[in-house]
């Protein structure tokens, strides 16, 4: 079983296996009452975790004798159990401290991207002691029409990814208005690529196919097999297309999961939410996935998912619960962990699993 993360609207449940049986689960709170955006951490720095708040900017938790001798201005309930992560908030120069995206590099864990809103990308090279903004996002044509539509004043950087055969490449998706990619470490950037969808919530890579990146977007799914210099949409299939959380099979790249509804009004909010789950294999249509151990329908808020190395392996969370499926969708088990009646009108922030 891997360790978990599921940042919720409101609080951080940090799920770590263990006890008498496999399926026991030792569940902390954290960040309790802060407005939480995104969380990540990567398998190979585990004890490190980062959390992207809307308001109180950008958290950080790490290995006791990593926080040896370092003094923040807040710390969320240190611990003396060493296997119990205690996060600090960080002292950063954005442009704001809305952090709305995390992403680490697959080829260096000290490496760090941050996306704000509005729309600005920085880089960490020291796992977050000190950040750089990487210019030139909001100078490109179309960022003029780029709006989110609840604060349609502004946007921001949804979702940001590190291509894994490729250090300096780097995914944006900008909510809303355009997917943009960087060769060269963001010193430039290069906006709307032919086919790409304009409205990112999710992008994803495979460490297994060069070249592949899927996006699981308001205005439907998308994939690209030449690093996001163009798109194609397999959407047969697909009846609802406002899709936001997505992964792939770490055994297979051509097998994906989305989770998707008819608009942002049944993705998000519980009271009128009707959310779905598709899966496509190789070149078929999608399949709906009812009926399969996990929640969907009415009352059920978009899923978000994440995997680890593990073949078929995939880890879903939403205002229902913990999820996993061991044959990438087939058929899920609800984990055995406490959830509370009101975590039910809550939508789901981040989730990540550790192996």
């Amino acid at each position: 079983m891997s360790t978990l993360y599921a940042a919720l609207r409101d609080r951080l449940l940090a799920c770590t296996p263990g006890g008498p049986t496999d399926s026991d689960w030792t569940v902390t709170t954290h960040l309790e009452g802060h407005d939480l955006e995104c969380v990540a951490a990567s398998p190979a720095a585990p004890d490190r975790v980062f959390v992207g708040t809307f308001e109180d900017g950008l958290f950080r938790a790490q290995a006791a004798d990593d926080r040896a001798g370092e003094s923040s201005d807040e710390v969320d309930e240190p611990s003396a159990d060493a296997d119990t992560p205690s996060f600090e908030r960080l002292e950063t120069e954005f442009v704001s401290d809305a952090v709305m995206s995390l992403a680490i590099s697959p080829h260096d864990p000290d490496v760090v991207y941050a996306g704000t809103e509005p729309s600005r990308v920085y880089r960490s090279a020291d796992g977050g002691d000190s950040w750089t903004l990487l210019p030139g996002l909001t100078v490109l044509p179309s960022a003029e029409e780029w709006y989110f539509p609840p604060r349609p004043h502004t946007h921001h950087v949804r979702w940001l990814e590190v291509d894994p055969f490729d250090p300096d490449r780097l995914y944006v998706g900008i909510e809303a208005g355009a997917f943009v990619l960087s060769t060269d470490g963001g010193e430039t950037w290069h906006e709307r690529p032919e086919g790409s969808r304009r409205d990112n919530h999710t992008l994803a890579i495979h460490p297994d196919r060069e070249g592949r990146v899927y996006t699981a977007a308001g205005d439907g799914y998308a994939e690209s097999d030449d690093g996001g210099e163009s798109w194609t949409h397999p959407q047969a299939g697909l009846e609802h297309t406002y899709c936001w959380g997505l992964a792939a099979d770490p055994g297979d790249p051509d097998s994906i999961i989305v989770s998707s509804a008819s608009g942002a009004r049944s993705a998000h909010t519980a009271e009128t939410a009707e959310s779905y789950v598709y899966r496509r294999t190789d070149d078929e249509p999608w399949v709906r996935l009812d009926d399969h151990g996990l929640p969907v329908g009415d009352g059920v808020v978009r899923a978000v998912f994440d995997t680890t190395s593990e073949d078929g392996v995939v880890y879903a969370l939403n205002n229902r619960g913990l999820f996993v499926s061991e044959d990438f969708g087939g058929r899920w088990e609800r984990l055995d962990i406490e959830w509370e009646t009101e975590l039910e009108t809550q939508t789901p922030r981040g989730l990540v699993a550790l192996p």
